[in-house]
C-alpha cells in the first residue's frame, strides 16, 4: 500500500523555490488561495517508490517573523498542517543570507533538509561549500541542486523520504544554540510554560523564544490556551526582555538577531571557502547599464515597448484566427437553429459573451510570456528598483510598479500581484491605483473611436491615453495617500537578483498558470453579463413604432420590382445595389428604435443628464454602461446601438459620424473609458483582496475621476474653439 507523505518548500524570493516545485510536480499542479489569507498556494503530486508525495510550496519568504501575510502564511502551514518535512531552499551563491530563514525554519523543531540550490552559480563565484561538514553541523541533510537545469532533484526526494523515515524511527531536531544570556532567557520561559501544563511539546522551544520576541500572534494564542498560565509566563518574559536590555542596550528581538548571525557566521566559516580565483560579476556588469540614472529609464521604456509591441502585432494573427472561428460557429448555429428566444440567447448571450473573451487569449499568452520572461531572468526587480523614486511621488516604493505594470495586460492579475506587497496600506492603495492603467481589453474602444475621428494623429492619440492613465495613477496615489493612508512609508529594500537564463519550462507554466486564472475568473463573468446585456436589449418584445418599417420595406419592393420590370439590363446592378442598401438603413433605423425602447434603451435615457455634460450621447453612454461588465463589450455594444455590426468597421465609423458625435465627443469618451470604473471582474477581484468597502469606493472613485477629467477635455476644448 502507497504511503502519503507531505513536503513543504521553503525559501528566500529568487532562490529557484518554484523552479524545484515545477520541476517535482510538473503539470500535476492546483492553485488556489490558503483558507481565510489572499496569497497563492501551489500544491502538486509526484510519485516516488512507494510513496505518494504532495508537494506544497510556500510563500517566499526572509523570515518567519510576523510581519507580512507571506511569512505568517508559511509559518502557520508548518506549525499547524505539521507537513512530514520542510525543505529549505537555499540558494548557494549566497549562503549567509539564505540562512537566517533556515535558522528560523529549524528553530520549529520540525523535520527538514537543506537544499543548496545554483551550485553552478556558486562554483562559478568561486565559492565551495563542504555539505558533509554543514549536515554534521546541522544534523540533517544537505543535498545540491541546480533547479534551472533539472540536477539534483531526484537526490533531494530520497533525503526528504529518508529523514521523515528517520524521524519516525525517534529521531529528533537538533535545537540552535545562543548566547548564554539568550540561553538562560529561554531556560526560564520553557520551564515556566512547562509547569502551566499547556500542551505545547512539540513546539516549546519555539513557543518560548516567541514570546520572548514579544510576538503578538504566538502571544495572543498562548493566552487563548490558558489565560491564567500566560500571566505568569509573560511576566518571566517580561523580566528577561528587561534584563537583556539592562546588559546590552539593546531589544532582547535585535540581540537575538545578532546572535542568528553569530550562528550563521560560524557555519559560513566552517563550510564555506572561495577560491582566489577572480571572476567577473556578469550580473553587476549588465546592471551598470540597466539600472543606471541616466541609459536604465530609455533601456526600461524600450523593453516595455517591445513587449506591447510583440503582445498586440504577433497576437493579431492568432486573435483574427480566434475571431474567424467565434464567426464559423455562430453561423453553423445561425443555420441549424430554427428561429426561437433559445436561439438569440445562444447566439447572442453564449457565443457573443465567451467569443469576446477567447479572442484575446492570444495576447494574454503572450503578455504574460513576457512579464514571466522578465521575472525569471531577474530584470523585473530592476524595473521596480529603476521606478522606486517615480513611485515616491505618490507615496509608495518601486515594488508596487510590478502590479502596476501588470495591469497593461489585465487589471485582474495585476490586482492578484499586490500580495508580494508587505504593507496593507501600500497594497490598498496600489490596488486603487492600478484600475487607471489601461487593460488591453480597452484598446479595441480606441482603435474604434481614434480610428474615427483622429486618421493619421490615432497612434499618438493612444499612446496619450495610455500616458495620461499613468499621470493620473500618480497623481491619484499621492491625493490618496495625504487623505486616507496618512503615517510613514513602510521601510523598503529592492533585493537585486543576479541575472539567470530562464527555463521554457518554467516560463510556459508561469505564462498558462495566469492565463487559466484570467479565462476562469473573467469567462463567468462576461458571460453572465452578455447574457444580462442581452437581455435588457431584448425586452420587452412589446414594442410600438413611430414609423412602421414593414409597410416601408413592402412599398420599396413593390417599387423596386416595378422598376425592374422597366430598367434595362445596365441599370438592374444600380437598381439592386440601391434597393439592398435602401432596406439595410429601414431595418437599422427599426433597430436603433427597438433598442432605444428597450430596457437597456431606457437606461441610456435615464443616464443622459449625467453623460450630456460631457459631450456623450445616450447610445454611447449605454455602451459605457455595458463596458461595466467588460470593455471589449463596449464597441459591440455601439455597433448594436448605431444599428450595425460591431465586424463592420466603416460601417460605425460613419454611423458615429452621422449620429451627431464629434471629435471632441470621441477624445472625451475615450478619456472616459481609460479612467473610469474598471470592469466587473476586477471590481470583483478588489472585494476578494480587500473588502466591500473599498471594492465600493473605487467602483465611485474611479467614475468620479473620469467624469470630472472628461469634463474638464470637453469643456476646454470648446473653449478652444475644438468643438
Amino acid at each position: 500500500m502507497s504511503k502519503k507523505v507531505t513536503i513543504a518548500l521553503a525559501g528566500n524570493p529568487n532562490c529557484g523555490k518554484t523552479t524545484i516545485f515545477n520541476n517535482l510536480t510538473g503539470s500535476r499542479q492546483k492553485v488556489g488561495n490558503w483558507p481565510g489569507v489572499t496569497v497563492e498556494k501551489k500544491e502538486g503530486m509526484l510519485r516516488h517508490k512507494d510513496y505518494d508525495v504532495k508537494v506544497v510550496d510556500l510563500p517566499g519568504t526572509y523570515s518567519l517573523t510576523p510581519f507580512s501575510i507571506e511569512e505568517i502564511t508559511a509559518r502557520d502551514f508548518i506549525l499547524n498542517e505539521s507537513p512530514d518535512i520542510v525543505v529549505a531552499i537555499i540558494d548557494a551563491s549566497n549562503l549567509e543570507r539564505s540562512l537566517f530563514l533556515a535558522i528560523q525554519i529549524l528553530e520549529l523543531g520540525r523535520p527538514a533538509i537543506f537544499v543548496l540550490n545554483m551550485a553552478d552559480v556558486a562554483e562559478a563565484k568561486g565559492i565551495k561549500i563542504d555539505e558533509k561538514k554543514l549536515s554534521l553541523l546541522l544534523g540533517l541533510p544537505v543535498v545540491f541542486t541546480i533547479g534551472n537545469k533539472n540536477k539534483g532533484i531526484d537526490k533531494l526526494v530520497d533525503a526528504a523520504v529518508g529523514e521523515i523515515h528517520r524521524f519516525d524511527e525517534g529521531k529528533e531536531s537538533r535545537d540552535i544554540r545562543y548566547s548564554n544570556e539568550i540561553e538562560a532567557c529561554i531556560s526560564k520561559v520553557e520551564t515556566e510554560i512547562s509547569q502551566s501544563k499547556v500542551n505545547i511539546e512539540s513546539v516549546l522551544r519555539w513557543t518560548a523564544i516567541k514570546i520572548l520576541e514579544d510576538d503578538k500572534i504566538v502571544k495572543a494564542k498562548f493566552q487563548e490556551l490558558s489565560s491564567s498560565a500566560s500571566t505568569k509566563v509573560f511576566q518571566t518574559a517580561k523580566a528577561c526582555r528587561k534584563r537583556i536590555v539592562d546588559l546590552f542596550e539593546d531589544d532582547f528581538e535585535i540581540v537575538l538577531t545578532d546572535d542568528r548571525y553569530g550562528v550563521i557566521a560560524g557555519i559560513v566559516k566552517e563550510t564555506v571557502s572561495n577560491s582566489a580565483i577572480k571572476r567577473i560579476d556578469m550580473s553587476r556588469n549588465i546592471d551598470l547599464v540597466l539600472t543606471d540614472k541616466f541609459f536604465g529609464i530609455p533601456v526600461f521604456v524600450f523593453f516595455i515597448w517591445a513587449m506591447f509591441q510583440l503582445t498586440f502585432s504577433l497576437g493579431a494573427y492568432p486573435m483574427e484566427w480566434l475571431g474567424m472561428a467565434v464567426s464559423l460557429l455562430s453561423e453553423s448555429l445561425d443555420k441549424i437553429l430554427t428561429p426561437s428566444m433559445f436561439k438569440d440567447l445562444l447566439l447572442d448571450g453564449v457565443v457573443a459573451g465567451i467569443g469576446s473573451v477567447v479572442i484575446f487569449l492570444p495576447n494574454i499568452l503572450i503578455l504574460f510570456f513576457c512579464i514571466a520572461l522578465f521575472e525569471d531572468t531577474g530584470y523585473m526587480a530592476r524595473a521596480a528598483f529603476l521606478m522606486d523614486r517615480v513611485m515616491h511621488t505618490s507615496g509608495l516604493h518601486g515594488k508596487s510598479f510590478i502590479p502596476m505594470l501588470m495591469g497593461f495586460g489585465c487589471n485582474v492579475p495585476a490586482i492578484m500581484a499586490t500580495r508580494t506587497l508587505e504593507s496593507e496600506k501600500d497594497r490598498i492603495l496600489t490596488i486603487l491605483m492600478t484600475p487607471f492603467m489601461s487593460c488591453s481589453a480597452r484598446l479595441p474602444v480606441y482603435i474604434v473611436l481614434a480610428g474615427s475621428f483622429f486618421a493619421e494623429k490615432a497612434g499618438t492619440i493612444i499612446f496619450s491615453l495610455y500616458f495620461t492613465g499613468i499621470v493620473v495613477a500618480i497623481v491619484s496615489g499621492r491625493v490618496l495617500k495625504a487623505v486616507l493612508f496618512k503615517g510613514e512609508e513602510a521601510p523598503f529594500i529592492m533585493e537585486l537578483p543576479p541575472y539567470r537564463m530562464p527555463m521554457l519550462k518554467s516560463l510556459l507554466i508561469h505564462m498558462w498558470e495566469r492565463s487559466k486564472m484570467f479565462l476562469k475568473k473573467m469567462g463567468g463573468v462576461i458571460l453572465i453579463g452578455s447574457i444580462i446585456i442581452w437581455a435588457l436589449s431584448s425586452f420587452p418584445k412589446t414594442i410600438s413604432y413611430s414609423v412602421d418599417y414593414d409597410e416601408a420595406i413592402t412599398a420599396l419592393t413593390s417599387n423596386y420590382s416595378q422598376q425592374m420590370m422597366l430598367a434595362g439590363d445596365p441599370e438592374t446592378a444600380e437598381l439592386n445595389r440601391q434597393f439592398i442598401l435602401k432596406v439595410k438603413e429601414i431595418k437599422n433605423k427599426k433597430e436603433q428604435e427597438r433598442v432605444s425602447k428597450s430596457y437597456i434603451g431606457r437606461i441610456g435615457k435615464a443616464l443622459e443628464p449625467f453623460f450630456e455634460p460631457i459631450g456623450i450621447g445616450w447610445q454611447a453612454s449605454v455602451a459605457l454602461v455595458t463596458g461595466f461588465v467588460a470593455k471589449e463589450v463596449v464597441v459591440s455594444t455601439m455597433g448594436v446601438l448605431y444599428g450595425v455590426g460591431s465586424d463592420e468597421g466603416d460601417a460605425l465609423e460613419k454611423a458615429l459620424k452621422n449620429s451627431g458625435m464629434t471629435a471632441l465627443s470621441a477624445l472625451s469618451m475615450m478619456v472616459f473609458v481609460l479612467l473610469y470604473v474598471p470592469c466587473f471582474a476586477t471590481i470583483v477581484m478588489i472585494y476578494k483582496e480587500t473588502s466591500a468597502k473599498w471594492a465600493g469606493f473605487n467602483l465611485i472613485y474611479t467614475t468620479m475621476v473620469a467624469w470630472v477629467m472628461s469634463f474638464l477635455v470637453y469643456k476646454m476644448g470648446i473653449l478652444f474653439g475644438f468643438g
